[in-house]
């Protein structure tokens, strides 16, 4: 086996172990679960983890360099209409071709799917292509923003209450697995052409307005739009009894992933093409390397996808469903909580945007931290969600608040954690959240008689909001931590330069004495 794809797949297992075991703990000790799902989920769980890998080294083979060498070439014009078209046009293919998108649009029957699809594509390419023109002409992304996240709170006050937690959602799905390796690496690509001292820090930021493009565009959708009760159908638990059956199972789901994830690489494959021909950027082993993170990319996001799909989602809304029907319904909250502490890690994207942030900072902040930092933002976040459905508090009043707090937060940490934080939020609410964490919140709901549209979604939203709180905090720490340690290098400084005036004293003072001698 390729020793990276090893190493990537023992990632992998230490990320998606945990949660397993949870799972595992939950059905023996308070929801008892047939043996035929719990191989189901099993079997999931196995897909997850080599899906997980070749995704990610496939990602890094391909994504990566691909989105870096666009960004590059971008910086290198100043022809402002070309790099807003270039950035437009990058931003709506991407999103079409993000799979998480096409299960929201399935979702929402009040809307057409392709007029949800096009406007959230329309959002994102609108906001890249600006967030583009930010890093080039180093606009502040706080400034940003502010405005940004004032208009979308005004703009929220006139879309029906139906639509908003969609809205929101739809804000996390766009930034899914095929978008953010894209994205991040094009930040990297514009940034490192300037060369000046913020240059890092402006790398971030690009998923941050990936992530408010959808959202605002949405708002304004709904104001023509009003869903209403939305249909949804929950995952069914598929009925097994045998090992063929499982296997028959994922056979029978596989050939709809396989078609939907070609369809999902073929623009961005195209893109590749194009951009290859017309800039001869890459030699002809890059070329051939691309071309197998592509088939890796694909292999892995197919078996990932599967996986969550057909072995995670069923049994996270049953599991929603018979905790909520217990008269300790409440404990779903802490349920939630460990749950979301660990499935952040489990999260593909989370993993490319770390290693990013590791790389552009040099160490200094480390992808464990952000790993750990993280994971406690989705477990409040979680949490919060938990409570949600169980009181029906409504989700403004939790996400208008928790914007502004993390606005204001903006405005007192380093401008590179602004980035981060505000990246990060879009990452976290990936595959496994829409198919694990969203199925929960639903049976749940389904089991307290509940409002789907109000109730149960809004999740992707709240995994979204925490972690923008939770990294800037991080920042404040990281900010203080780097005045003890600057005040302690001065104080040794002063201490051996005093120590150094003493020496030359003393020597002075024995040359007098001997002199007098």
């Amino acid at each position: 086996m390729n020793h990276k794809l090893k190493e990537k797949i023992l990632e992998s297992v230490s990320a998606v172990l945990p949660i397993t075991g949870i799972v595992l703990l939950l059905s023996i000790l308070l929801v008892p679960v047939d043996l035929g799902i719990m191989v189901m989920f099993l079997v999931g769980a196995i897909l997850l983890v080599i899906g997980m890998g070749f995704f990610q080294l496939g990602a890094e083979m391909s994504m990566t360099p691909l989105g870096e060498g666009i960004g590059v070439q971008i910086s290198k014009t100043r022809h402002i209409p070309l790099i807003f078209l270039t950035g437009f046009s990058m931003g709506a293919i991407i999103t079409i071709s993000e799979p998480d998108l096409q299960v929201l649009a399935e979702q929402v029957p009040a809307v057409p799917n392709l007029t949800l699809i096009l406007t959230v594509a329309v959002g994102v390419g609108i906001f890249l292509a600006v967030a583009i023109l930010r890093i080039l002409f180093q606009i502040n992304l706080s400034t940003i923003l502010i405005i940004l996240y004032i208009t979308l709170t005004g703009i929220s006050f006139l879309v029906s209450r139906d639509f908003l937690a969609v809205a929101f959602d739809s804000g996390g799905v766009t930034t899914g697995p095929m978008t953010v390796p894209f994205i991040m690496a094009m930040g990297v690509g514009l940034a490192s052409v300037r060369g000046d001292k913020n240059a890092s820090s402006d790398s971030f930021g690009l998923v941050a307005l990936s992530s408010v493009g959808p959202i605002l565009a949405v708002l304004i959708l709904g104001m023509f739009f009003s869903p209403g009760e939305t249909a949804y159908s929950a995952s069914s638990v598929a009925a097994v009894s045998t090992t063929r059956d499982v296997v028959k199972e994922f056979l029978f789901n596989m050939p709809s992933y396989i078609k939907e994830v070609l369809i999902s690489l073929i623009p961005v494959a195209a893109v590749f093409a194009l951009f290859q021909r017309l800039s001869r950027r890459y030699p002809r082993r890059q070329v051939k390397r691309i071309t197998v993170g592509f088939a890796y990319t694909y292999l892995g996001l197919v078996l990932f996808l599967c996986g969550v799909n057909v072995g995670f989602a069923p049994l996270g809304s049953l599991l929603g469903n018979e905790i909520a029907s217990e008269v300790w319904r409440w404990l779903l909250v802490p349920i939630g909580m460990l749950i979301g502490y660990y499935i952040v890690k489990a999260e593909p994207a989370i993993q490319v945007l770390n290693r990013q942030v590791e790389g552009v900072t040099n160490g200094s902040v480390s992808a464990k931290s952000m790993n750990r930092c993280m994971s406690w933002g989705v477990s409040a976040s979680v949490g919060l969600s938990m409570i949600r459905v169980l009181t029906g508090v409504p989700v403004q009043w939790i996400i208008i608040p928790g914007y502004l707090i993390a606005l204001l937060l903006s405005r007192f940490v380093p401008k590179m954690f602004v980035g981060i934080a505000f990246d990060s939020g879009g990452v976290a609410s990936g595959p496994m959240t829409t198919t694990f964490l969203l199925p929960l919140s639903i049976g749940a709901c389904e089991a307290v008689g509940g409002n789907l549209m109000t109730d149960a979604f809004g999740v992707v939203a709240l995994v979204a909001l925490t972690p923008l709180i939770a990294i800037q905090l991080m920042g404040i720490l990281y900010r203080y931590k780097l005045k003890t340690t600057e005040k302690a290098a001065v104080r040794e400084a002063e201490i051996l330069a005093m120590d150094g005036v003493d020496d030359i004293f003393e020597f002075q003072e024995g040359e007098e004495d001997g002199g007098q001698l």
